[in-house]
């Protein structure tokens, strides 16, 4: 028998009816508040008091800072754990064994490649300055027509061949993106290579005939990338599930969450905060700064989060990563006033009141400045990263046989009106 303190009681004042609704995993169930109101829809703009699902991938604590995939927290992955084998558990819902993890990096590896009217055709079509998101966004819907037979996403041997090339292809896609943006040469992946390792490898080699990159920066790329890789139902994530729900194969729902993903007010808050130390300009000009923050003038990127009302535990990883990092690549300029900022915010009653901790995008943008990464590729980054979570949401749904997404409106228009022929108005 249900507990009925788990539970709430509405009562519809009009008519004097109520209902009785339990509390089944921290929420309630909207189809037994229809019931009793039909036609009345719940406005919630923005959705940040709705639960639009229910996932086994990512628990998310923002009031108490925690953050576990599966079950393991984030900490304990990027202390232990690597890119690939994080994509596995979110896929999979377990860790791999040796046997299955060689199998996946084995078929990751061996699927890096592209077709070459890919980069013959459709890479050499874009303007010399386009973006690499754009081309990177482009280029994902793209593989859809290489690709035809990923229309069958209930056969689970095919969604699993095409969730390898999406994971695979990313930074081979990102890496093109960029060089060609430059007029530079493509670079072929080289199999003998890890993960991280062959991204850089394929963003800077020149004419070596093997690029190895620094372990330390292949590491901590490696660890932004596990960082990154879900983060619940955000708006890119939520948008591969709105759009999967429509049954559309997985290249053409990751290139709409990417093209989300595009939007400043997503995945571009690592840039901002690169742009906001090259505004304030000098670390004599901090205290200034942080005075017209606090009057409303300025705005702190890179603090406080939608979800997070503590420390973001992403954020300490980050800046762990930031101090190897730059033991290999030197300073940034712009470290001195980013740590001055931390400190006063992390002291100072005006941002504690307002729960503006540093988040995960406060020091990510400086390591990939360091590393010698352009701003324009902070969001191509950042979608390598998170490609896993949008496959393991998006194979989720299907599992759950989700209903396709069709939210309600409040109509707020005009009443019904009479058509004036053109002439007349």
């Amino acid at each position: 028998m249900a507990d009925p303190t788990e539970s709430v009681t509405i009562t519809d004042n009009r008519t004097g009816e109520s209902v009785e609704v339990p509390l089944v995993d921290g929420g309630v169930d909207a189809k037994a508040w229809a019931k009793l109101m039909p036609g009345v829809w719940f406005t919630d703009p923005g959705f940040s008091v709705t639960a639009s699902t229910t996932s086994a991938i990512t628990d998310l604590d923002g009031a108490n800072g925690i953050l576990r995939y599966r079950g393991y927290p984030i900490e304990q992955l990027a202390e232990s754990s690597t890119f690939l084998e994080v994509c596995y558990l979110l896929l999979f819902g377990e860790l791999p064994d040796q046997q299955q993890m060689d199998a996946w990096v084995h078929d990751i590896t061996y699927h890096t490649f592209i077709h070459e009217n890919m980069r013959k055709r459709f890479m050499e079509g874009f303007h010399y300055d386009a973006h690499p998101m754009g081309m990177l966004m482009s280029a994902i819907a793209a593989l859809s027509t290489f690709y035809p037979e990923a229309k069958d996403i209930f056969d689970p041997d095919n969604r699993y061949k095409q969730i390898n090339r999406l994971i695979s292809k990313g930074p081979t896609l990102a890496a093109m993106a960029y060089r060609a943006s430059l007029g530079m040469p493509f670079v072929y992946p080289d199999n003998e290579l890890n993960y991280s390792e062959n991204f850089l490898s394929m963003m800077w080699r020149v004419a070596e005939p093997q690029f190895k990159p620094d372990p330390v920066l292949a590491k901590a790329l490696d660890v932004l990338l596990i960082l990154h890789a879900d983060h619940e139902q955000n708006c890119s994530t939520t948008t591969m599930r709105v759009v999967g729900s429509s049954h559309a194969d997985p290249y053409s729902a990751a290139a709409a969450a990417t093209g989300a993903l595009y939007g400043p007010r997503h995945g571009g808050a690592n840039e901002a905060v690169i742009h906001m130390l090259e505004d304030i300009g000098s670390y004599d000009n901090i205290e200034p700064f942080v005075e017209s923050v606090k009057a409303g003038e300025s705005r702190l990127m890179g603090f406080g989060h939608r979800v997070y009302k503590a420390y973001d535990p992403r954020a300490r990883i980050v800046k762990e990563q930031a101090d190897k990092v730059f033991e290999v690549t030197g300073k940034s300029p712009l470290l001195d006033m980013a740590l001055k900022l931390e400190e006063i915010a992390l002291n100072d009653d005006y941002f504690k009141s307002r729960n503006l901790y540093p988040n995960v995008d406060f020091y990510t943008g400086l390591i990939y400045q360091s590393m010698g990464f352009p701003l324009d590729m902070f969001t191509v980054l950042f979608t390598i990263g998170r490609m896993p979570g949008w496959l393991a949401h998006w194979q989720e749904l299907l599992e759950q046989e989700q209903r396709i997404a069709r939210p309600r409106q409040l109509y707020t228009g005009v009443g019904e009106r009479a058509y004036t022929p053109i002439a007349d108005r």
